[in-house]
């Protein structure tokens, strides 16, 4: 039953976003999120580009880290271990709690 919620949340989380051609997570919009998913992705992620370290740079670190555990992550293709790693390599600081 709670796997089925879950499905159902993610479904219209997908949904909204997908409705708003400005949505955000984060403070990242879809433009940044596009650039970045390259550097995210298996099986052969990629250095991030400036677009993509650009975006993360005005991103809300601290938001985007509360996904890490998040089914969501894997559910879109995201490898949640590169997603972390993504702000060193865009020499930017993480949160601690991160």
């Amino acid at each position: 039953m709670v796997m089925a919620r879950n499905v159902v949340i993610v479904v219209v989380l997908l949904f909204a976003v997908i409705q708003d051609s400005k949505a955000a997570l984060c403070n990242i919009d879809d433009k940044g999120l596009a650039a970045c998913k390259p550097s995210v992705s298996q099986p052969n992620p990629v250095e991030p580009s400036e677009e993509c370290c650009e975006a993360l740079s005005g991103a809300d670190l601290t938001c985007l880290c509360s996904y890490r555990n998040s089914f969501m992550l894997p559910a879109l293709g995201i490898d949640p271990d590169l997603a972390m790693g993504l702000p060193a390599k865009c020499n930017l600081t993480p949160p601690s709690t991160c």
